[in-house]
């Protein structure tokens, strides 16, 4: 799920060059031909469970670092709640979120897809702030329980890594964990953690 903004309401959610809504576009163009063609004919019988954890209504504590690559320690905490359901047939779901940041209120969407050529996920986060504006997705999967997904990003001029993790999605209190990077990957910092427990 897609969380990067950071601040007041007002500065929540990085704006989207025409070009991800151009790949966004062709991304979904080409899987439109791939169905077409009848390529997926045989995939489409994978229905992924990996989210199957994260099916219905959530409380979440959130912990944020108020600023990131900056060497900041100052953290805010602050709850929200979450809904998670499938769509298109089990390979994707809609999480639909309310954060109660120390600003106001806000509410956005996680949007998820899984391709079943390649086992992996694409997470796309949409806010209420910016309604048509796309992140760039984070792409990966699960191994062992654990979801990993990355994307890269240019933050105010910087190129970024950004990593989401999936934790204990085994357990009754799953984590999901934002971490970016700007060394290409070589050190992370962990600036926004969210703990789940069923409402």
């Amino acid at each position: 799920m897609c969380i990067r903004p950071i601040g007041s309401v007002e500065k929540c959610g990085y704006q989207v060059s025409n070009s991800t809504v151009l790949d966004l576009r062709s991304f979904c163009e080409q899987k439109m031909n791939k169905y077409s063609a009848g390529v997926e004919m045989q995939d489409q019988k994978i229905i992924s469970k990996d989210f199957d954890f994260a099916f219905g209504t959530w409380r979440v504590k959130h912990r944020r670092l108020k600023e990131r690559l900056v060497a900041c320690q100052d953290w805010e905490e602050f709850d929200g709640m979450s809904e998670t359901r499938p769509v298109l047939g089990g390979n994707g779901n809609i999480e639909d979120n309310l954060l109660n940041f120390p600003s106001g209120p806000y509410r956005a969407i996680a949007i998820r897809d899984f391709d079943p050529s390649d086992r992996t996920w694409a997470i796309w986060w949409l806010s209420a702030n910016n309604p048509h504006q796309l992140d760039v997705p984070v792409i990966g999967k699960f191994a062992n329980g654990e979801g990993a997904f990355f994307a890269n990003e240019v933050i105010d001029g910087t190129p970024v890594r950004v990593r989401f993790l999936w934790l204990r999605t085994g357990t009754s209190s799953p984590r999901w964990e934002q971490a970016m990077s700007d060394d290409g990957g070589e050190t992370w910092e962990t600036n926004w953690t969210m703990d789940f427990e069923r409402a």
